[in-house]
C-alpha cells in the first residue's frame, strides 16, 4: 500500500529526531491522506490537494 498522494505524488519525508545527546535516529513523517471519489473512482489524496480541488472547482 503506497503512502503518496494519486494527484501531486508526494510522499513521505525523511527526517531525524535527536535526543538529548544530540543521536541521530531516522524517522519518516507521512502526509495526511484521505480516500476521496473523484469521477466514480476512489483515490488517496492529500488535504493540500484536496482544497486546491475545492477551489479552482468553485472558480471554474
Amino acid at each position: 500500500m503506497s503512502r503518496s498522494c494519486d494527484v501531486c505524488g508526494r510522499g513521505p519525508a525523511k527526517t531525524t529526531t535527536r535526543s538529548h545527546s544530540n543521536q541521530k535516529t531516522l524517522a519518516k513523517n507521512y502526509i495526511n491522506l484521505q480516500s476521496r471519489k473523484f469521477d466514480g473512482q476512489q483515490i488517496k489524496i492529500c488535504t493540500s490537494c484536496i482544497r486546491s480541488v475545492k477551489k479552482y472547482a468553485v472558480a471554474a
